[in-house]
């Protein structure tokens, strides 16, 4: 009786294990190191203080991690005073705004856009592609034919005032391999983590990217593995800064496996900006940083220079903080 009591009972056990993930995912979020609880979004660079209000109003009435980073990087998107991502955006070298974006959910299903002009909400149209689609990618006129068929409003770009900033530097700039500068043009990219009530996570990634770029140049953000990774037994990563160096590392991939090696957020990400360091002879202006979730709520984020910081949004914390760097400059 005892040994049919103790597999009659390990049996069910088992079973309300298996029905119940949200509860076994919230004892996993509760028991971080960090003493995470409920959900979490953290952001690059401090336009993702505004990016996560958005998010929260989707985690915070118990919604899913994929519509909150979808919300979060459409506020940016939209935002006209920012010229880094969407609609405001610098051109590139012909005048061209071309924005890319990325997307990936927890069954690690994704969409992205590439080289895509006339579209305010690239994210969006990127997650269409992921729902709606077989494909993963799709880029320039194939993109936007899509994005019409889609049903998404077409819109004029630049603004105005972008094409009159890209007439100025017309003017000045005949350099079409000008390095860029730290921290300056290289905030080209909104990247969002985000993990919700239930622990699931995703993220986003959208950009104009680099400023006067050459024309059909893609960077790292669109690129799942490089600018975005999301595997949800382990955690997730976005990049942020010169895509070309992120690429030849497959940086946010690199960033996870290391989690998955058991490496906390802040050490994955430092291990991938020393992989960069080493593989590059010529580091002027060559500014990466990478930001980590991982499936207990620890977060952490580390870049090449100073001056990387990234927004989070708690239950009980909302703000900036500054990523660590690398000292040997």
């Amino acid at each position: 009786m005892k040994r049919r009591t103790i597999f009659k009972f390990g049996v069910i056990g088992g079973f309300l294990g298996l029905t119940q993930p949200a509860r076994a995912a919230e004892f996993l979020v509760n028991s971080s190191k960090r003493k995470i609880k409920g959900p979490i979004v953290i952001s690059t660079w401090s336009h993702g203080l505004e990016a996560n209000k958005g998010a929260w109003e989707v985690l915070s009435n118990g919604g899913n991690a994929l519509d909150a980073v979808e919300k979060a990087a459409r506020v940016t998107e939209s935002d006209r005073t920012n010229r880094s991502v969407g609609i405001s955006g610098r051109p590139d070298r012909d005048g061209h705004v071309t924005l890319d974006a990325c997307i990936m959910n927890h069954e690690s299903k994704c969409g992205a856009v590439g080289f895509v002009e006339g579209y305010e909400h690239p994210i969006s149209i990127a997650r269409s592609v992921m729902e709606n689609t077989q494909h993963v990618m799709l880029v320039g006129e194939g993109a936007e034919d899509y994005a019409m068929w889609a049903g998404f409003k077409k819109i004029k770009s630049p603004i105005k005032e972008v094409e009159k900033e890209y007439k100025e530097w017309q003017k000045e700039n005949k350099d079409l391999f000008k390095k860029p500068v730290i921290n300056h043009e290289n905030h080209d990219t909104i990247g969002i983590i985000a993990m919700d009530e239930n622990g699931n996570l995703s993220g986003s990634c959208t950009t104009s990217g680099w400023a006067y770029k050459l024309h059909g140049r893609l960077g790292d953000s669109p690129i799942i593995g490089a600018g975005l990774f999301v595997d949800n037994e382990v955690g997730a990563a976005v990049a942020t800064g010169l895509g070309e160096a992120i690429i030849r590392i497959a940086g946010s991939h690199t960033v996870v496996e290391l989690m998955r090696q058991g490496m906390s957020p802040e050490n994955a990400c430092k291990a991938a900006v020393e992989r960069i360091i080493a593989k590059h002879d010529d580091l002027t202006g060559l500014q990466c940083g990478f930001l980590a979730l991982n499936k207990d709520g620890e977060y952490g984020g580390y870049s090449v220079y100073n001056g990387f910081n990234f927004a989070m949004r708690t239950n009980e914390f909302e703000g900036m903080k500054d990523a660590p760097f690398n000292r040997s400059w």
